[in-house]
């Protein structure tokens, strides 16, 4: 008993030690690169930390705000730009409350996940803010030149970043994925350049040329900062759009704006899609909005989920249980009235729509076919599923399936007769023409074996009588060109 008392005071004395540390934190963290082939040195502001490593940061969260723009605030890690471009951008977008409004409520959904993932790699937290210069926190936002998503991924560069896209899904537009590929990218760039704003410019006009601009001022003698290289005015333009950003986000009430408060915890949590399932049908489980099971979802662009191509969704944290519930308690047979079909040959639009016994224009609607177009052999379309189909879209269809569209052209008739030797192939081949549109067009079998003399019908091109699909610009800029006036298209969404 004479030992009880001074051991009870010694664990009171350390417990009491231990509720007084200071928990770590990441606010002097530097932040990190994964590594590149482009250096095969340590980058200047980067620790040897691999991208794809979780930073486990012990106690760090109990002393994180309530407030998700606080906790922004307290990772800002990068070099401020001071310009009167930089000034002319904020004084811009202050004098726009109701466009920031709309952005930033818009942001919520997703600026909680960004600024998870930028603080798991030690990047600097200001880097969420990007996504409203490229597109207003709209994930379903597409440029002109092709570039689509919230982070605006060209559509090359975003294969080279894994992201997906064929016929039933664009993981540009996916949140997870394409936050990803952003931050992947952004840390490869800075790894190139060792400058946050020269990582920007490469972000928005390509690596390549913000390479160049670089080698041009070294061979003239200039410096080589961001301010120093000479490149078009929309990048020119972008780093102070971002800087502008961060200025009001930092210190919104020097410019007379109101932020809407985001939460500082998760909106969303991703859920097993169990089976194909039409969207109305999994918002409906989920107990909410179409639009809002879009917002999260945007990947998704057709009325249905494959679930083979599209493994999970996302939704709100409180609704993911919802779903499940009443998932299990469905008493619906069937949860997709849509299925996967492969064109057996070149053909017409019409010609595709009466077999899926459909109207035309709600063919091309669907499948997003323009005018003027005709649909490749081997193409995946989306028609009505029947009653008679028990099984989901196989995988390979759902996660591979491209839809391929030639500008339609005007097809004569003409009519031609089989040699001795001939075979549906050797005929085909003659005339460029496939053997499986040749039995088609003559409702005969690709095996079928021809008489002499015999007669069949083939189409062949005449003159063309469509332009090529339009928006086949190249892929020169890692990210989407967008134009001069930017902000004020964007102002009007």
């Amino acid at each position: 008993m004479t030992l009880a008392r001074p051991v009870v005071i010694l664990v009171m004395a350390l417990l009491s030690g231990c509720a007084n540390l200071n928990p770590p934190t990441t606010e002097n963290a530097p932040p990190t690169s994964a590594p590149t082939a482009a250096t095969n040195k340590s980058t200047p502001g980067l620790s040897p930390v691999n991208s794809g490593q979780v930073q486990h940061q012990g106690v760090a969260h109990l002393a994180l705000p309530n407030d998700l723009w606080e906790r922004m605030r307290k990772g800002y890690r990068m070099p401020n730009l001071e310009s009167d471009l930089v000034t002319d951008r904020t004084q811009w977008y202050a004098a726009k409350p109701d466009y920031i409004q709309r952005m930033t409520e818009r942001s919520s959904k997703y600026l909680f996940h960004i600024v998870e993932e930028l603080e798991r790699r030690q990047m600097p937290t200001e880097l969420a803010l990007l996504p409203f210069i490229e597109s207003a926190f709209n994930p379903q936002a597409v440029s002109s030149a092709r570039a689509s998503g919230m982070w605006q991924f060209m559509p090359a560069t975003g294969k080279s970043f894994d992201l997906k896209q064929n016929a039933f899904r664009d993981d540009r537009r996916d949140v997870q994925a394409s936050t990803r590929a952003a931050l992947d990218y952004l840390q490869r760039l800075y790894g190139m350049f060792g400058d946050w704003h020269l990582a920007l410019a490469a972000y928005n006009w390509g690596e390549g040329n913000v390479g160049k601009a670089i080698a041009r001022n070294q061979r003239a003698g200039l410096p080589t900062g961001y301010t120093d290289l000479n490149m078009p005015m929309e990048t020119r333009l972008y780093v102070p759009k971002f800087q502008a950003m961060k200025n009001i986000v930092g210190t919104p009430s020097t410019y007379s704006v109101n932020l809407p408060n985001i939460p500082n915890h998760p909106y969303f949590q991703s859920v097993p899609l169990p089976r194909d399932m039409d969207v109305n049908v999994a918002a409906k489980l989920a107990e909410i909005s179409v639009d809002d099971f879009k917002a999260l979802n945007p990947s998704a662009h057709r009325p249905v989920l494959l679930a083979a191509g599209i493994p999970s969704i996302l939704l709100p944290w409180d609704n993911a249980e919802v779903f499940q519930r009443n998932y299990e308690s469905s008493s619906l047979d069937r949860m997709a009235t849509w299925t996967a079909w492969v064109a057996p040959s070149t053909m017409k639009v019409s010609d595709a729509a009466k077999r899926a016994g459909m109207s035309e224009t709600d063919f091309r609607a669907v499948n997003s076919i323009p005018p003027r177009m005709v649909i490749k052999a081997g193409s995946a379309l989306l028609v009505p599923r029947s009653a008679q189909v028990g099984a989901d879209v196989a995988a390979g269809l759902a996660d591979n399936g491209r839809l391929d569209l030639s500008p339609e052209q005007s097809l004569k008739r003409i009519t031609v007769k089989a040699g001795k030797q001939d075979t549906m192939s050797s005929l085909a081949k003659r005339h460029n023409v496939k053997p499986e549109q040749l039995a088609e067009w003559n409702k005969l079998p690709e095996s079928a074996n021809l008489k002499a003399g015999q007669s069949l019908v083939l189409y062949v091109a005449g003159k063309s009588a469509g332009k090529k699909m339009a928006g086949k610009s190249s892929d020169k800029t890692m990210v989407g060109k967008k134009k001069q006036n930017h902000d004020v298209r964007l102002a009007k969404k």
